[in-house]
């Protein structure tokens, strides 16, 4: 079987909700990463072959293929197909899957997958919500219903459910979102994200600016300020400071073949070692993580030792606390620069960004192997394993 190698990987800073990328449509955020691929790495562009783009909220300004608007949108040629798929949180890290699968498979030598989601424009469940205002029905059949009797699916509630099973406590919650945002902090002030990120021009009450600085990050906090913030549900453990945050946002990954390395004169800065993803449990939902981590380490023939960094994206705290209680994993490996608790977690479009941030931490500590895994909606997990060049 071929080899699929990811060439570059960026993301845009993130945006809070109402916040610094709040002005610019989604097409044209992710025009912004696809113009950035093509400027950072000099081929023909007009051999992609495809572009994959995971999007979770496929509604208003993020309809109509948002993928193939974001394409007609940029530099890219006219020419350049493109798709938009939905695999809930994991969507854009499905995209690179798919655009590896293709290469893997020898039917593509050059695809593109991305992800964007402005969630100030398109607010997260509103494609749902909305149709059930207008009398147009809910997503859960008939059938679903008798399967899952009373239950609407719930991430808070999965969350919540963790926390629970795992035994933690809310102190150890804080905890975790402090690192995440000293994490961040010490990596922005390091200029660790300098190589990912794509500005953004926007307009600031002071005038035009680029966007370069992720907006969520807590340069200031402390365990007494994240531990102030009010409960989500009374008798729980999850705060807003402890949830991953609301954020706009766009990513994406070159993913070539061999041929397209050496026709192209590109340099791979990674190989992809392994791809999967499973389901399990709909109404814990976020748990998934764990058990595809194990499958996949398995199926790799790799020890959860043998990685050096791992991006288990922070929808909640309890998920990436309980991916590393199961695994027996170091927290010195995890989220090495934060993770979406300070960074934002712009759905569809955190497969890819994971992975631009994963290969930064892996240059910065040279290392050999690294592990990508992120909750999704159903309860399913994607896991990459990646090992750079």
């Amino acid at each position: 079987m071929a080899t699929a190698y990811i060439v570059d990987a960026v993301r845009t800073a993130g945006g809070r909700r109402g916040g610094k990328l709040a002005g610019v449509h989604p097409v044209d955020l992710g025009a912004a990463v696809f113009d950035a691929i093509a400027d950072r790495n000099q081929f023909d562009t007009k051999a992609i072959d495809d572009v994959i783009t995971g999007c979770v909220s496929q509604g208003g300004q993020q309809t109509m293929d948002l993928g193939r608007n974001a394409v007609l949108a940029s530099k890219l040629p006219d020419s350049i197909p493109a798709v938009t798929i939905d695999r809930q949180c994991g969507s854009s890290q499905q995209a690179m899957m798919f655009a590896a699968q293709a290469v893997m498979s020898g039917t593509q030598d050059i695809v593109l997958a991305s992800g964007i989601e402005s969630m100030t424009r398109v607010p997260m469940g509103s494609v749902a919500t909305l149709f059930m205002k207008e009398g147009l029905g809910n997503y859960k059949s008939p059938r679903l219903e008798e399967k899952f009797p009373g239950i609407m699916f719930s991430q808070f509630a999965g969350a919540e459910m963790i926390v629970k099973k795992h035994g933690f406590t809310k102190d150890d919650l804080d905890a975790f979102a402090l690192a995440s945002h000293q994490r961040a902090k010490a990596a922005t002030e390091a200029g660790h994200f300098k190589n990912e990120i794509v500005g953004i021009e926007v307009e600031t009450p002071e005038g035009k600016e680029l966007h370069l600085v992720d907006e969520g990050i807590r340069f200031d906090a402390t365990m007494e300020s994240i531990s102030s913030v009010k409960l989500l549900q009374e008798g729980g453990s999850i705060t807003a400071a402890t949830s991953s945050q609301i954020c706009d946002g766009a990513s994406a990954a070159l993913i070539v073949s061999e041929q397209a390395l050496k026709d192209h004169g590109l340099t791979p800065r990674a190989r992809i070692h392994h791809i999967s993803v499973t389901a399990g449990d709909p109404i814990i939902m976020l748990e998934e993580p764990l058990f595809a981590t194990e499958k996949a380490l398995k199926k790799a023939g790799i020890k959860i030792e043998d990685i050096d960094a791992y991006e288990v994206n922070e929808a909640f705290a309890p998920v990436p606390l309980a991916w590393l209680k199961y695994l027996g994993a170091s927290h010195d490996r995890l989220n090495v620069h934060g993770g979406a608790i300070a960074l934002g977690h712009p759905l569809g479009a955190s497969g890819t960004k994971l992975m631009a941030t994963l290969l930064g931490v892996l240059d910065a500590k040279g290392g050999k192997y690294g592990l990508q895994t992120m909750c999704e909606g159903g309860g399913q997990a994607n896991v990459t394993i990646i090992e750079r060049l």
